[in-house]
């Protein structure tokens, strides 16, 4: 828009000047070796404007004439480059396909086309080629190079760190993100890199101030921020447990806040209240905990919170537990076991056979083969639910990134990441049916849980023809070796 509005100026400019010229003529005469040349100043005024831009286009073409060789070799030199740069496309591209024979030899092609053969881009697709081809050593000699020049030091560390990761040397990674992180703080990978390293070395303030930079350059949200604070503070938790109850009970207690869902928190929080005699507020904790998230290691922290407690009010309080979460597996089981331990069998078993409905696994019916051997002493009904167990689907446990653990960590061991354990149940195949019948039906049978809730398709239960005392007869499928050992059980054994 301003170039146009120049152009009319311009123009307006030269037509007021020819307007005004016209207006006042003269005359202009030049006398040279006696002859007069004489002619009208408006003439004279566009002579001289023509003899300057005929000097300028001869000085234009003079200069041309001798700059013609340089603009010819740097013609063919940019063509030369040009070239040079399309190879170094194409062999990035390869190299991000992962073909190495492509990437090698666009690779070569690029160093006979560039001159300047210390262009980051070309030694960074040498790299990343080297590492195609399982050249490391050649590899980690690249990223050395481009870590020594300020310009590529950032991409250098982060190859070095790489290499340092797969080799596990944790503390060259850890060396290298550092210094990445000096030079650029906002790189989310160095920062992330730093975090998980200190957490994995146990060192946790460090990690804690580090999660704070990140969340004020906004390069993790509040959410993520809160819960990797959680993890963070329960396993500082964890190792002041010993030596700082009361530290350790600060930071769990910060840590269950943070993150309501984080069981170890609780746990951790719990331990350390207890051994600094607070029972009241580990109590209230745990119950904090099972409302957000039932666990079987709040239930039994919680039913011997207090350790001189007796078995009936070990059972109280698992009902008390309960109630928080009616109908919940977990809730089921901490009342079954507690009532195995006061050796209420019909409680315990009712409870039982209510969490097998609900969540059906191994140590529910372990669970049931105790309270039946407890009890009874039947071997045929303790072997039913022992097969039941080999069948049924395995426990939650504690694994990370699909790897089992004992207990909770709040770093992963194999890959050193933070966050990592979660509670889940491990993959098995579908159970299968035991052979001679389904074991879970007899003994659902033989054991209703109420008279309303009789099983439909039962198996045929008799009453007895010689006495009104005598209990009823079942005739069920037991489970032994390849074949049904038909056998008859007096029901309610």
């Amino acid at each position: 828009m301003l170039r146009i509005l120049a152009f009319f100026l311009i123009v307006l400019a030269a037509g007021l000047g020819f307007a005004w010229l016209a207006d006042n003529p003269g005359s202009v005469s030049l006398v040279w070796q006696g002859q007069e040349v004489g002619t009208s100043f408006t003439v004279f005024v566009i002579l001289e404007l023509a003899l300057v831009v005929a000097a300028a286009f001869a000085f234009w073409l003079v200069r041309g004439f001798f700059k013609a060789p340089d603009r010819v070799s740097r013609f063919f030199s940019n063509r030369r480059r040009d070239k040079g740069y399309r190879a170094l496309s194409a062999g990035m591209i390869a190299a991000g396909a992962g073909d190495a024979l492509i990437a090698r030899r666009m690779t070569k092609q690029a160093e006979k086309l560039l001159v300047n053969r210390r262009e980051p881009m070309l030694r960074f697709l040498d790299a990343q080629t080297a590492l195609i081809e399982g050249d490391h050593a050649r590899a980690r000699s690249i990223f050395e190079t481009l870590e020594s020049d300020p310009e590529t030091r950032l991409v250098g560390l982060r190859g070095l760190f790489l290499e340092a990761e797969r080799l596990g040397d944790r503390e060259a990674a850890r060396n290298y993100a550092e210094r990445a992180v000096r030079i650029a703080p906002h790189v989310p990978w160095a920062g992330g890199a730093v975090l998980d390293l200190k957490a994995a070395q146990g060192d946790y303030d460090g990690a804690l101030a580090i999660l704070e930079a990140q969340r004020d350059s906004r390069l993790v949200d509040k959410a993520e921020s809160r819960r990797l604070r959680a993890v963070l503070l329960t396993g500082k938790a964890l190792e002041l447990a010993d030596a700082d109850p009361t530290g350790a009970k600060t930071a769990a207690r910060e840590a269950q806040k943070l993150a309501p869902e984080l069981v170890p928190a609780a746990v951790v929080a719990a331990k350390a209240m207890i051994r600094l005699g607070d029972a009241k507020g580990a109590t209230k904790a745990l119950e904090t905990a099972w409302k957000a998230e039932p666990h079987p290691e709040l239930a039994a922290l919680y039913i011997h919170v207090r350790p001189g407690d007796g078995v009936a009010e070990r059972l109280k309080r698992a009902r008390a537990l309960a109630a928080l979460q009616p109908g919940h597996v977990e809730s089921h089981l901490a009342v079954a076991h507690a009532a195995l331990d006061a050796r209420e069998f019909e409680l315990a078993r009712t409870e039982a056979l209510a969490a097998a409905d609900k969540g059906p696994r191994e140590s529910v019916y372990l669970l049931l083969a105790d309270i039946e051997d407890g009890e009874t002493g039947n071997e045929a009904l303790v072997r039913q639910w022992m097969s039941r167990a080999l069948h049924a689907p395995k426990d939650p446990s504690w694994s990370a990134e699909g790897a089992p653990g004992a207990q909770w960590l709040p770093v992963s061991p194999t890959t050193g990441r933070l966050d990592a354990f979660q509670w889940s149940t491990p993959k098995a195949t579908a159970p299968s049916a035991a052979p001679g019948g389904d074991p879970m039906r007899v003994i659902t049978d033989h054991y209703p849980r109420s008279a309303e809730s009789a099983p439909a398709a039962g198996r045929p239960v008799a009453p007895s023809s010689t006495s009104s005392d005598a209990r009823p007869v079942i005739v069920a499928p037991l489970v032994a070796g390849s074949e049904t050992d038909r056998r008859e059980m007096p029901a309610g054994v």
